[in-house]
């Protein structure tokens, strides 16, 4: 039984890790047959642990029903928390009464920028090791979703929309190592996503967070020629905004520029 117990917690560790995630790639990476995979997998959906996540339908290709894949719901995400994540949310609220919010605001830019630093370093690397375009967004956003994973995002990079006028890519993070406290301080989703913008040199969208109740942070990042930079203010308010399509998927079913679903 406690053979068990730690062969599910596994499974729930590396959906967490890996999410969204089919059966059989978790088979293949821990070793496992498919059929104890599933079963356990089938007791944390029961358990409320994970659940199904449904990619966008412009996300799918190919004939037939695509592999089922997994997410860590709210509760699965709770689970990762440590007794650390309550320290810092309760030294963050003290710093709001005490200082004001800017403070906190000031510190999640902080916090971010230290970030952006160590994730532009590995997306430079990355391409220079593999000799990718670095003004390719695709090589960029997959080299991005490998430095994110090595911080603890679980984070992921897939085409959307391919053929149509609104192609792009869609950032999935399974697991934010933040989410506790930007549950409650929503800058450090904006600092977040600001940051991803910089390394990407173009204007993203946020479509979903884990700190708002989603079951994956999803950024939605439209394809074209990465500049120098990201766009300008002015450059930003003369751009057309990327509007994408509402779907019954949980994920993206959000207005693109509403920062208060974050």
């Amino acid at each position: 039984m406690h053979s068990e117990s730690r062969t599910r917690d596994r499974v729930r560790r590396a959906v967490g890790e890996q999410g969204p995630v089919s059966a059989s790639t978790l088979a293949k990476e821990l070793g496992l047959t498919p059929a104890a995979v599933r079963r356990h997998l089938d007791a944390l959906e029961l358990a409320g642990v994970i659940a199904e996540y449904e990619a966008p339908a412009r996300a799918k290709r190919g004939r037939g029903r695509p592999a089922r894949s997994y997410v860590l719901t709210a509760l699965g995400q709770d689970q990762f928390r440590s007794t650390y994540d309550d320290v810092a949310t309760a030294a963050l609220h003290y710093l709001a009464d005490t200082v004001g919010e800017q403070a906190v605001e000031s510190f999640a830019d902080q916090q971010m920028s230290v970030l952006e630093t160590r994730l532009r370093a590995a997306v430079e690397q990355q391409l220079a090791d593999t000799g990718a375009d670095p003004d390719d967004v695709d090589a960029r956003a997959e080299a991005l979703a490998a430095a994110l994973s090595v911080e603890g995002y679980a984070a992921s990079a897939r085409p959307v929309g391919q053929g149509t006028g609104l192609a792009g890519i869609q950032l999935c993070q399974g697991h934010c190592p933040v989410r506790s406290v930007a549950s409650e301080f929503r800058h450090f989703c904006d600092a977040e996503t600001d940051a991803i913008s910089r390394i990407l040199g173009v204007h993203v969208q946020r479509l979903a967070t884990l700190a708002g109740g989603e079951h994956v942070c999803t950024t939605f990042v439209p394809t074209g020629a990465v500049g120098t930079g990201p766009p300008s203010d002015e450059e930003r308010a003369k751009a057309r905004p990327y509007v994408i399509p509402r779907t019954t998927d949980r994920t993206t079913d959000h207005p693109a520029d509403e920062r208060s679903t974050r």
